[in-house]
């Protein structure tokens, strides 16, 4: 019973809100709006400074043609680069993942695991080193091989590089700096399966592989999806392992092994940075640009991949 000037009682809808909960909601919203606000920034500063390569003439340019025949191949040897990555260490992360989750005992995929999440603690340049004296000697004959017996494909046309220096090696070596990611998020994505599914399966007399292809994997696709398109981002935007790995030429070419090879867009930005002036800065910040938009692109289809099983659960499986 309510008494004249007592405050209403309170019906449980709207949750108490003291001081720390505003100051952290606040905090937060901050954040989030700092993100935005620098991610803004960065945008308006590429094309405010790309700006002035667009209306130039191609003699000022570095290569002395249009700014979309220069950026152009770029673009294409940094997409092709990662696509290779994409396709070796996507394949490798879910095999690693699923042997890490389901087959090692224990103690053995406990120590797999922390041993694969470490390679993304080297540094890139460790990468490159590695690439360029061991990697890239030791598939030299590799190279004369496919050339000579798989040369009527387009990939592998030949003539096999003397050094190893191709884009098939710069691919690998951006394989292994991206498999961490893809592995870690497969095995988080694994563990997450629902036992009810499990247990169906293995009731109804699945073995373990039949088990893993009609629960695990079907589960699991959108992270494995997700975490692919991550580690995509990544070697997109790598810089230096390429750059000393891949002997660039310029040009388009889908050839694999030649000594012929489409540069990379970061690869491209810190060989030719220091000694650039004038509007060949602004042509090689416009490639950034170019850059800044493919990996955005990326990022933004991975999280709509990996958010469309947000509401997914074991319950409603």
């Amino acid at each position: 019973m309510r008494t004249l000037g007592s405050a209403p009682p309170r019906t449980g809808t709207q949750p108490v809100r003291g001081t720390g909960d505003r100051i952290f909601a606040g905090s937060a919203r901050g954040a989030a709006l700092l993100v935005l606000a620098t991610l803004a920034g960065v945008a308006a500063f590429l094309v405010w400074k790309s700006w002035p390569a667009v209306g130039a003439p191609p003699a000022q340019l570095a290569n002395r043609i249009g700014l979309t025949a220069y950026i152009g191949p770029l673009a294409f040897g940094t997409l092709l680069a990662a696509v290779l990555a994409l396709v070796v260490a996507t394949p490798l992360g879910v095999a690693i993942a699923l042997f890490v989750t389901f087959y090692a005992p224990r103690r053995l995929a406990r120590t797999l695991g922390h041993v694969v999440d470490l390679l993304a603690a080297i540094p890139s340049v460790v990468y490159g080193f590695w690439g360029i004296a061991a990697l890239a000697p030791a598939l030299v004959p590799v190279y004369g091989w496919l050339a000579e017996h798989l040369g009527f494909l387009p990939l592998f046309a030949g003539p096999g590089s003397a050094t190893g220096r191709t884009m098939l090696t710069a691919g690998l070596v951006l394989a292994v700096m991206i498999l961490p990611i893809i592995s870690a998020i497969a095995r988080e994505v694994f563990r997450q399966t629902p036992t009810p599914q499990l247990e169906a399966a293995l009731a109804l007399g699945a073995t373990r592989w039949e088990t893993i292809r009609i629960a695990v994997l079907p589960y699991g696709r959108s992270g494995i999806v997700g975490g692919a398109m991550l580690g995509l981002g990544r070697a997109l935007g790598e810089t230096l392992a390429v750059a000393l790995v891949l002997s660039i030429s310029g040009g388009i070419t889908f050839n694999l092994i030649s000594h012929t090879n489409p540069g990379t867009i970061a690869a491209n930005i810190a060989l030719q940075f220091p000694e650039s002036t004038g509007v060949q800065v602004n042509e090689l910040i416009a490639s950034g640009l170019v850059l800044f938009v493919i990996t955005l692109a990326v990022n933004v289809l991975a999280r709509w991949i990996v958010n469309r099983r947000a509401d997914f659960s074991g319950a409603n499986a």
